[in-house]
């Protein structure tokens, strides 16, 4: 999943923190990290780093930066994952889990193919739920169970609800009538004077 910087949430994902490993000196960047007074940042410092940044500095050919997974993506979570999806409340533990979840898979590491079939196996075990409660929540109030979501899934709960509210006004016969595009309507127009001539 590549970023969209257009969108507002894959700008928001960008910055979410990763834990990171300096593999070499940083001179006089020092400030940076908040927990030491020296002038420049020794090799072998662990730090958190946005996203961005950390793809940045991290490049195969001169790794500057190590990238460690954070604790959701680790192995005792994938068990958790595994067990049971829908009692994790993604939200709290991060609320760009899938799309962090793919970014993570661009950082060299053995653990990525668990992780990517984790992030797939979680989103199929959710899925059900979602959509079953954005379908069967008709005018009820559904901020407990949204609250627990993470933003892609946010997203799905709330296009299954404006496809439930559409359905339900088209069957009260509340749905407005079915025209044609202002573009057919104008297509006709411009034909009618040219079939007089």
């Amino acid at each position: 999943m590549e970023e969209n910087f257009l969108c507002l949430d894959d700008i928001l994902l960008s910055q979410e923190k990763l834990p990171t490993r300096t593999e070499c000196v940083f001179p006089r960047l020092g400030f940076v990290e908040k927990t030491s007074d020296t002038r420049d940042i020794p090799e072998g410092t662990k730090m958190e780093m946005p996203l961005w940044l950390a793809k940045g500095l991290y490049d195969n050919k001169r790794r500057l930066v190590s990238v460690e997974q954070p604790k959701i993506y680790r192995q005792g979570w994938r068990t958790v994952f595994s067990a049971d999806p829908n009692v994790v409340d993604l939200h709290k533990m991060g609320p760009y889990y899938y799309g962090l979840g793919s970014q993570l898979l661009h950082f060299d590491s053995p653990e990525n193919p668990e992780i990517a079939q984790t992030v797939l196996q979680t989103y199929i075990g959710r899925f059900r739920r979602i959509m079953d409660s954005s379908q069967n929540a008709y005018n009820e109030d559904t901020s407990a169970l949204v609250e627990r979501l993470d933003v892609l899934e946010r997203s799905l709960f709330r296009t299954g609800q404006i496809g439930l509210n559409d359905f339900q006004r088209w069957e009260k016969g509340q749905a407005s009538q079915i025209t044609a595009s202002n573009l057919v309507q104008n297509y006709r127009k411009r034909k009618f004077p040219d079939l007089e001539a």
